[in-house]
């Protein structure tokens, strides 16, 4: 297991680097860190339409830094990435409305998957 993948597994959230850091949840799934914005979910300002993304992870026990790198970033088609929006849904805590959460992203939100370079 790379340092990545343990990291992204071990911690619920990462930094972005956007127009400024910015906190993300997250869920590592099949190989890639997947996130949702907008739609009343979490705000990341210009990362759809990005190319890539610096991406820092941070030690769970300790907050210091474990690991940055770059990660190429792609919107997904939420219909054909079901597992991966199942998973998401699963790790999304306090979801006003969790049976309708998934519906809810299919309309207003985009998953975005994020794979290191």
């Amino acid at each position: 297991m790379s340092v990545i993948e343990e990291g992204a597994k071990k911690s619920g959230v990462l930094w972005l680097s956007l127009d400024r850091p910015r906190l993300a949840w997250h869920t590592w799934h099949d190989g890639a860190i997947y996130v949702v914005t907008g739609g009343g979910e979490q705000s990341l300002p210009g990362l759809a339409e990005a190319g890539r993304v610096q991406v820092t992870l941070r030690s769970k026990d300790n907050g210091a830094r474990l690991v940055a790198f770059d990660a190429s970033v792609e919107v997904v088609d939420q219909a054909e990435a079901a597992d991966a929006v199942a998973a998401l849904a699963k790790d999304r805590l306090n979801a006003a409305d969790g049976a309708g959460l998934t519906a809810r992203w299919a309309a207003e939100s985009q998953v975005v998957r994020l794979t290191p370079r």
